[in-house]
């Protein structure tokens, strides 16, 4: 078991909660969140319920777009999003990222701005 693992018997770990956060740091960001799937409806109803100007990605085809809507959510395309927002999150299945990377996002990216991949 891990009790006699060397490996794992002298590991320390630091465990941060919400009071250990500086909201304040995000919330004068504007973030776009790509994708309104399992991960990217989470993210971006928690960076609104916390007061953070988010918007989300989509293609104006997605069956998400009335969803994110509907949560009173603001929809871009992808492209409109990277050049609105100062953090994009990036949360589409990983087989789509590297064509929606090339064509949507990387033309967009500029210098201090903060990109982020979740799978």
């Amino acid at each position: 078991g891990r009790k006699n693992d060397p490996l794992r018997s002298n590991v320390e770990m630091n465990i941060f909660y919400e009071q250990d956060a500086d909201l304040a740091l995000i919330q004068g960001k504007k973030v776009g969140v790509v994708g309104y799937g399992s991960q990217g409806h989470a993210h971006a109803l928690n960076l609104k319920d916390n007061g953070v100007d988010v918007r989300i990605g989509l293609q104006a085809t997605s069956a998400s777009k009335p969803k994110a809507e509907a949560e009173g959510l603001t929809v871009m395309s992808p492209s409109e999003i990277t050049q609105w927002a100062d953090v994009v999150m990036i949360l589409v299945p990983d087989e789509k990222q590297a064509v929606l990377w090339a064509n949507e996002i990387e033309p967009h990216v500029r210098e201090g701005q903060h990109i982020m991949f979740g799978h």
